[in-house]
């Protein structure tokens, strides 16, 4: 006969218990051990972007002559991928981190500062997070998504896995502009791997994907910690310093710590915002077209990233849905508002999230854990800063090819598929844009479709975003014939 639990027994349980049935974790085949590693494994990938968003951020002079201060956009930026990840777990029970979208703060950084001011360009964010919750707070959002077909929704989570891959390689300087025109891109330097962070990459690739094929529990955690701690060896034997310094060199961050691993957050930047838009400077036509630009650009960045990271994690079904999808996209489009209120640009569903899905996690507990470390790499932005994009960039690769076997899944017998597909794939990552991928995959499956004979078969909301994307694509010439 089983022995009966005590009261000490069943109230030690209990939070473990309301824990798992709250985020769902033993369902959905997870473990508390998984969920941890899977978060701190997606922080360790994400990291980086608590330096690059402030380097992409500061530094610019708007069209006041303003500019934004390093260490203030870090602190934000740490902030807010902190509140909005934690803040996703707990509504969707997701593991989809948050952080500031790299296609938004380069458009915000290189573009829209030469037409507003800093305060005004996080208001136009703001505005844009504002539209993205109204429309997915009618369910419009999720009609569009409902609209996509299922080719194309595996299509995107091909695409972002051989997005997410190329960045890896970029970022890891094992993939490098040439500087001519044939070919633009080339391996390493002068066609070979000639830089020790580099090297550092390769080994950690290998490493992981070795541990990985093995199936050995944190697998990806470990490559990555193992391959920051030989880092911080080899730089503390040679010195390579920062490649914008030393040829050769760490590309982002050093692998070395220097002076106290501890700092107060500068949170000045919290509230500057400014909605009194000079109308006779930058005209409402081109306040129309920034935001159209910043909506459609989140709109479909998240859309596709979602969709991509719900497959990967196997919590959607077969036409592309996954759990609590309308909350996920109203959450998504208040981190655009929280972004913007917060300096740090609109922060967004990130690609990265797929790292801590290929070590194990599911649920929204593995945000948690992600969104705490966060918080507190506001006040370690040193340690965080250990971490090289090398390292990191080998995940990135790990992941894009666990995200390249969804191709299986798709019947490419037909070419009016087969074009719309590789549009989709090919164009997002040499494009460097998700939303790109996904307006190229769109406009083709219209026209390729309804002129194949298969009109019929096409939803017309698909029909009024390919237009929309048409719009999207063609907007440097519409503004220039607007004169805006």
């Amino acid at each position: 006969m089983p022995a009966t639990p005590t009261s000490a027994t069943r109230s030690a349980d209990a939070p473990l218990g309301a824990l798992d049935r709250f985020f769902e974790i033993s369902r959905r085949g997870s473990t508390i051990g998984g969920e941890i590693r899977g978060g701190l494994v997606t922080f360790v990938t994400m990291a980086y972007i608590v330096i690059l968003n402030p380097i992409i951020l500061s530094g610019k002079a708007d069209i006041a002559g303003n500019e934004l201060a390093f260490s203030a956009v870090g602190a934000a930026t740490a902030l807010t991928a902190g509140v909005m990840t934690i803040l996703f777990g707990l509504v969707t029970r997701l593991p989809f981190a948050f952080a500031a979208g790299l296609g938004i703060n380069a458009f915000l950084a290189f573009s829209v500062i030469h037409e507003v001011t800093w305060p005004e360009a996080m208001a136009l964010v703001m505005i844009n997070g504002v539209i993205i919750v109204l429309l997915a707070a009618t369910g419009l959002r999720k009609l569009i998504f409902d609209a996509v077909p299922v080719q194309l929704k595996l299509a995107i989570t091909v695409a972002i896995g051989l997005f997410i891959a190329f960045i890896g390689f970029v970022n890891s300087g094992f993939v490098t502009a040439t500087g001519s025109n044939s070919p633009p891109v080339g391996l390493g330097i002068g066609g070979s791997v000639a830089s020790v962070p580099t090297l550092m990459f390769v080994l950690t690739l290998l490493v992981t994907g070795v541990l990985v094929a093995r199936k050995v529990k944190g697998g990806m955690l470990i490559g990555l910690v193992g391959g920051t701690v030989v880092s911080v060896i080899v730089e503390a034997i040679w010195h390579l310093g920062s490649a914008t310094d030393h040829p050769g060199g760490w590309s982002l961050t050093i692998p070395a710590l220097t002076g106290s691993p501890v700092s107060i957050p500068d949170l000045s930047l919290l509230g500057a915002v400014d909605f009194g838009f000079d109308i006779g400077k930058v005209g409402i036509v081109a306040l129309i077209m920034l935001v159209f630009t910043l909506v459609f650009s989140n709109f479909f960045d998240a859309m596709g990233t979602m969709t991509g990271l719900a497959k990967e994690a196997g919590l959607a079904d077969e036409k592309g849905d996954f759990p609590r999808i309308t909350s996920a996209l109203v959450v998504e489009g208040v981190g655009a508002v929280v972004g913007g209120a917060t300096s740090s640009s609109s922060a967004t569903v990130f690609i990265e999230s797929g790292s801590g899905i290929g070590e194990g996690a599911r649920t929204g507990l593995a945000n948690v854990v992600t969104g705490v470390v966060f918080l507190l790499a506001m006040f370690f932005t040193p340690l965080t800063s250990i971490v090289p994009t090398e390292v990191a960039a080998a995940a990135l690769v790990i992941v894009g090819a666990m995200m390249m076997a969804q191709v299986k899944h798709i019947d490419l017998s037909d070419f009016s598929v087969l074009l719309p597909v590789f549009l989709t794939v090919s164009v997002m990552p040499m494009t460097y844009s998700i939303a790109n991928g996904i307006g190229a995959g769109f406009i083709s499956w219209v026209v390729v479709r309804s002129l194949s004979g298969k009109a019929r078969q096409i939803s017309p909301l698909l029909w009024v975003v390919a237009v929309g994307f048409l719009i999207y694509f063609a907007r440097g010439p519409i503004q220039s014939l607007l004169g805006a």
